[in-house]
């Protein structure tokens, strides 16, 4: 088994461990503490400002072909290290070894897309009289503050570090506590790979004081959040003190619409892969579904059938097909989401309680006939709990989908090329899946509307979220 790394903070280019506060790291499969976290003070986090400012001066003077070719190197040291990382990630996080590893190669396709789109930041000339010229020019917004969570603890630094380093910004980030190693070993591949000191460093902290340092320093002149709802209306009240830009994915609770001509095998298959995916600790994973009364009974049916089929246990154990939470704080929200959800006439037709094991283990469960004002109707469940509706029709389907204030991703089935389009049309979510849940990749813009956020990650629109537009006017 590869062995659990000693934990640092990441300040220009060294790696801080001692005389600082503590905090414990869990293993999700055990409930057992694995090791323990240097927290910064005050003044890593100035050290780490004062670095982030002299790094991006020489970053953004580096000439793109060696942004380029440091990118492309940390995707390949990435690959070349995939098994050891991916057994960190399942040992701070709870996913399985195979799903780790399927992260992994998503990070390094992050990088390495982003190493492509560096050599592609355009400006343009606009036509003027003789004598004159007005150029249209993309720079690097500057040093950005990143936040990521513990969901993809490898893939979520990966997409933090990749757009900002493409666009020639340098970033301090912050990793979830929960899973602090796997970001660590993102970071050691760009440090392999050659990127300068400075340019980008790791810190991790109490969140709050952590945040409002950082986006307080006239440093930082952009925050980047993958997180919560809530946490992100925080972090926006703080960037305004300083007219700070932001790109914020938050919370979604994504609908899946399957009408009755859809390909039920090709649904149930899909969206129940998806759902526990990660134990569903996804945010774009399928959650509510909407289903017409036609097929109602038969996708429940099925759905259950694969959910009681998954084999709930340690990430490491190549038989388990889905891991525990990953941490603590999960299960008692899973109890009082289903709880109370049963209470509103909600019928339990697959799991729906704790797994077995001193882990953060809970059952692949499946609610049937889920009122509207039951609370997993209106809360981001962020497990694995799917919550089944029969609908009439597609204007109440619709009706439905679009209730809520989140619009990150939503699904939806049917063999209709009409209503494949007003699907499309309909649907308020940045991201739309159509007899598909492959929403997501490194050339494609991931990101919601509503509250769920602004901006996106991946693709060029992630390249362009860290650049700002200059126009020059020469007479």
């Amino acid at each position: 088994m590869t062995p659990y790394p000693d934990l640092h903070l990441a300040i220009d280019g060294e790696e801080i461990r001692d005389g600082r506060d503590r905090m414990p790291v869990f293993s999700p499969a055990t409930g057992k503490e694995i090791a323990s976290l240097p927290m910064a003070n005050a003044a890593d986090l100035d050290r780490a400002l004062a670095a982030a400012e002299r790094g991006f001066r020489l970053w953004r003077a580096t000439p793109v072909e060696q942004r380029s070719a440091v990118l492309r190197r940390a995707a390949q040291l990435l690959r070349e290290r995939k098994d050891g990382t991916a057994a960190i990630a399942t040992r701070e996080q709870g996913k399985t070894l195979a799903e780790a590893g399927a992260e992994v190669m998503m990070a390094a396709a992050s990088f390495e897309w982003a190493a492509e789109e560096t050599r592609r930041i355009y400006g343009r000339m606009l036509a003027r009289p003789s004598g004159r010229r007005s150029l249209v020019t993309k720079e690097p917004v500057g040093p950005i503050a990143a936040f990521a969570p513990w969901n993809f603890p490898i893939d979520n630094p990966a997409r933090k570090f990749s757009a900002a380093l493409g666009a020639g910004c340098s970033v301090i980030l912050k990793p979830a506590e929960e899973s602090p190693a796997s970001a660590l070993a993102v970071h050691r591949a760009l440090l392999d790979a050659g990127l300068p000191h400075g340019v980008a460093q790791i810190i991790f902290g109490v969140p709050d004081e952590v945040s409002r340092h950082l986006i307080a320093s006239p440093v930082i002149r952009q925050i980047s959040f993958t997180g919560s709802v809530a946490v992100g209306k925080h972090l926006m009240r703080l960037a305004a003190d300083g007219m700070k830009r932001t790109t914020f994915e938050l919370g979604g609770h994504a609908p899946v619409l399957v009408f009755d001509d859809a390909d039920l095998d090709k649904a149930v298959t899909m969206t129940s892969a998806s759902k526990y995916r990660n134990a569903g600790q996804v945010c774009i994973s399928p959650t509510r579904f909407y289903v017409q009364e036609g097929v109602y009974d038969r996708f429940v049916e099925a759905f259950a059938r694969r959910a009681n089929a998954h084999v709930v246990g340690d990430g490491l154990d190549p038989a388990t097909t889905m891991g525990p939470m990953a941490n603590a704080r999960r299960l008692p929200a899973m109890q009082r989401l289903v709880e109370d959800a049963v209470a509103h006439g909600a019928k339990r037709i697959a799991g729906g309680s704790r797994g077995e094991g001193e882990g953060f283990f809970w059952q692949p469960t499946v609610l049937a006939d889920v009122p509207s004002d039951a609370a997993i109707m209106n809360e981001e469940p962020f497990g694995p709990v799917a919550v089944m509706v029969r609908v009439r029709d597609f204007d109440e389907a619709i009706t439905q989908a679009n209730r809520l204030p989140f619009g990150l991703a939503a699904y939806a089935f049917t063999n209709s090329a009409e209503r494949v389009l007003a699907l499309g049309e309909e649907l308020e979510a940045g991201m739309v899946g159509i007899n598909t849940t492959m929403v997501a990749g490194p050339d494609t813009p991931f990101g919601g509307i509503k509250e769920s956020g602004h901006g996106s990650e991946e693709g060029p629109e992630g390249i362009e979220s860290c650049l700002v537009t200059k126009a020059i006017h020469q007479g």
